[in-house]
């Protein structure tokens, strides 16, 4: 920049100790910027002055060494007179002028969210769930049955003989595994408001409804696969994974929207409900063939269960518009997993 014989700039000088505007011009000289005044002359290096970036509207400020500043509010003019001495915008401010990559630098923010919470929340809810004792599942799922025991749940009308003789088939079927495969967890029976269903809280225990066990008129083996999935969900930790994932979405939303409240007194219903992702599902399902193979019973019996629930619904749609949404919502009956029980019964 070494015109010094280009037309100057008007603009306002800032000492930086007072609030008085001195109206100066500004003019280049080699590595300089030379600022002349009313009883104002002052050279200052190139390098001591924080040039502003440019945008599209708005005055420009620019900043120099030891507090003081130069204001132009003609943001037009001080542009061109930049341009005119040499000065270039850098690749930021193109692109932040364009609308193309403003365009494209929205589309890949919103491809890094989508990927952080598809893979980087899973993974860390994985790794924080890794390293909490066994004690975190217990208490957390204690507090959750106690929660909807008293706003969703009724004590179970299934006769206690009934009740005993499904606790006992399913015992009979995990006692065929390694014993250290198999999660401490305890079945409970519950008549509920939301219909049939069947879910395990982190810490051991598996609801099941009165209704679920009416909807497949009590088939043991068709019972016993949906607790073997329930069983998987413990053996990952799925729900503590869950409540984890939901708890940091939660907790941002609460820096954001300030009110904490809403999230704590959803927890019970997100352990109920249980929307799993499909990798979570599947690992479920896993643990459902595993058991029932063990325990000599065919993986047909999932099938049965997808088919009795299909029946009863009419459609896989119709699951989705249960009022709040639980477990039947969240495993769908869905050609895929059908196919994946079909599967693993043909290849025994």
């Amino acid at each position: 920049m070494t015109q010094a014989h280009a037309q100057p700039l008007a603009a306002e000088y800032f000492d930086g100790s007072s609030a008085r505007a001195h109206p100066v011009q500004l003019q280049f000289d080699g590595d300089e910027l030379m600022i002349a005044g009313a009883g104002l002359a002052r050279r200052v290096a190139l390098r001591d002055v924080r040039w502003p970036e440019r945008t599209r509207h708005g005055a420009r400020v620019a900043h120099l060494r030891g507090g003081a500043s130069l204001h132009c509010d003609d943001g037009a003019a001080w542009d061109a007179w930049l341009r005119a001495h040499g000065q270039r915008d850098s690749a930021l401010v193109h692109a932040q002028q364009s609308w193309r990559w403003a365009g494209l630098a929205v589309l890949l923010l919103a491809l890094l969210l989508a990927a952080l919470y598809g893979w980087g929340l899973p993974w860390a809810a994985r790794a924080a769930v890794a390293v909490l004792p066994a004690s975190v599942d217990a208490a957390v799922g204690e507090t959750a049955l106690r929660t909807l025991d008293e706003e969703l749940m009724r004590p179970s009308r299934l006769p206690p003989a009934q009740q005993q003789g499904l606790r006992d088939a399913f015992e009979r079927a995990v006692a065929a595994l390694p014993a250290e495969t198999v999660p401490a967890h305890q079945i409970v029976f519950r008549h509920s408001r939301i219909g049939p269903n069947a879910f395990a809280l982190p810490g051991g225990t598996m609801v099941m409804t009165d209704q679920l066990v009416e909807l497949v008129d009590g088939d043991a083996a068709v019972l016993t696969g949906v607790l073997a999935h329930e069983l998987g969900h413990l053996r990952q930790r799925h729900g503590l994974r869950l409540l984890v994932q939901v708890g940091a979405l939660g907790a941002v939303s609460g820096v954001v929207l300030g009110d904490f409240s809403t999230l704590l007194a959803g927890v019970p219903v997100w352990l109920a409900q249980a929307s799993y992702t499909r990798d979570a599902e599947r690992e479920a399902d896993a643990e459902a063939v595993r058991v029932l193979r063990a325990a000599g019973l065919s993986p047909l019996a999932m099938v049965k269960f997808f088919e009795a629930v299909a029946q009863r619904h009419g459609a896989a749609k119709e699951a989705e518009r249960s009022w709040l949404g639980f477990a039947i919502a969240s495993h769908p009956a869905d050609a895929e997993r059908i196919r994946f029980f079909r599967d693993a019964a043909a290849s025994r």
